[in-house]
């Protein structure tokens, strides 16, 4: 009679103890891609911004508003020094779906805050998360805007 080939049941739970040794070990490397995934969303942020406000720029300067220190309108976008302001009227309009997808609150004259969608948002609870945009409007003619990512509490 010929022997049959298999696997035993000892082999088999032996398999199962290994691979279940080595899911343990690689679980903790999984785990944490929320939080990266909420902090590669606000380089995104911080990307559409900077890319907005140099679009907005362009269009200022052929427009020749590069220079206005007052509030100047650039295709239905509050401008200052040709960027885009801190405010809902300003870098809010110049990129698409900010307004929809994230919470923002200014901070100051020129500064707004941009953080994950929620209700009620302040710019003090959207920095208490230490997960945020900060967007800083134009001062001068040659100061341009600044954006700058806190991802410590993403």
């Amino acid at each position: 009679m010929k022997r049959q080939g298999g696997f035993t049941l000892i082999e088999l739970v032996v398999v199962i103890v290994i691979l279940g040794i080595l899911a343990v070990t690689a679980a903790p490397k999984f785990l944490n891609l929320q939080s990266d995934a909420r902090a590669s969303s606000l380089q995104g942020l911080k990307g559409a911004m900077a890319g907005a406000a140099g679009i907005v720029y362009g269009k200022a300067a052929i427009d020749g508003k590069e220079t206005a220190s007052t509030e100047t309108d650039v295709d239905g976008i509050a401008t200052k020094y040709g960027y885009p302001m801190a405010k809902d009227t300003g870098i809010a309009e110049a990129v698409v779906g900010l307004s929809e997808d994230w919470s923002s609150a200014t901070s100051g004259a020129t500064i707004l805050v941009v953080g994950f969608k929620s209700d009620n948002a302040t710019a003090a609870s959207i920095v208490a998360t230490n997960c945020f945009v900060t967007y800083g409007e134009a001062t001068t003619v040659s100061s341009g805007v600044s954006t700058i990512v806190t991802d410590t509490g993403c």
